[in-house]
């Protein structure tokens, strides 16, 4: 099913430390592929900013520069959503309102991509290095209700990217009943705060096969009363671009939400899914 608007709010560019291509490169694929509206939101991993060899500071600002250059050069083709992806805010909570505070963004991302001095979830080994992962997520999930408590961002990325992992690596299934009690309590948190949850489309190109979060969280997000969605396919190539979205459209749409949002400075608009 396609639908008549198209808009990808997950993007990244080389820029991040594990993207490709330059933002003129991700921008002109987008306008070949349709898209109306594209946002770029590079990663700057808060517990990473400083310290490390892949300069988080200096991604962040040139990123920025970046899209902001983008965004104008493009103006009469796309519309480009100045973002950023927001990995582990509450770490180095400090800096990330900084960072905020010092850069006009259209859009915030607020992503978990690992436990406090822990590895990313894509490198845990989760059958030999004798990780508890219920405990392990139990911990997670605790973590991104810390951050939504905070607040300072508009979306919550692919709430469950641990599992996208152990399904890859190691084809284990989580019991669902297990986290049931941590899920809910993150989403009916994101409802109250009215901030939107992210349905990540990149799930759908690997053996995952579905979306981050998969159905099942998605109507739980509406049945506790959430209101808002975004859907980006979370791409770091060209090709990427724009993958998923209508499935993803149509997911929500099953789900109850007939919109998804886009951000522009920070302010919310609704996009019809028609």
């Amino acid at each position: 099913m396609d639908f008549k608007n198209f808009v990808d709010t997950h993007a990244h560019t080389v820029r991040s430390f594990d993207g490709i291509y330059t933002a003129d490169e991700m921008v002109e694929a987008s306008i070949e592929k349709g898209l109306q509206t594209m946002a770029i939101t590079d990663h700057v991993e808060m517990d990473w900013f400083y310290g490390h060899d892949r300069e988080y500071n200096k991604t962040c600002y040139n990123s920025y520069a970046d899209v902001v250059n983008a965004k104008e050069k493009y103006k009469d083709k796309i519309e480009i959503l100045v973002g950023i992806e927001l990995g582990e805010p509450c770490y180095n909570l400090e800096l990330t309102e900084k960072i905020l505070v010092k850069h006009n963004y259209d859009m915030v991302i607020g992503s978990l991509h690992n436990l406090r001095d822990w590895d990313d979830f894509s490198q845990l080994d989760y059958v030999n290095d004798g990780i508890d992962i219920y405990k392990m997520l139990h911990t997670y999930y605790e973590d991104q209700k810390e951050m939504v408590q905070w607040g300072g961002f508009d979306t919550l990325a692919h709430i469950i990217y641990p599992m996208r992992y152990m399904w890859t690596k190691h084809q284990m299934r989580v019991d669902k009943t297990k986290i049931k009690k941590d899920v809910d309590e993150l989403l009916a948190l994101l409802a109250e705060k009215d901030i939107a949850l992210e349905i990540n489309t990149s799930g759908l190109r690997q053996a995952l096969k579905t979306t981050l979060p998969d159905v099942d969280y998605i109507k739980r997000f509406k049945e506790l009363g959430g209101k808002h969605v975004t859907c980006g396919s979370d791409s770091h190539t060209t090709y990427e671009m724009g993958a998923g979205i209508h499935e993803g459209w149509k997911i929500a749409k099953e789900c109850g939400f007939d919109s998804v949002l886009i951000f522009r400075q920070r302010k919310p608009f609704e996009i019809p899914i028609e």
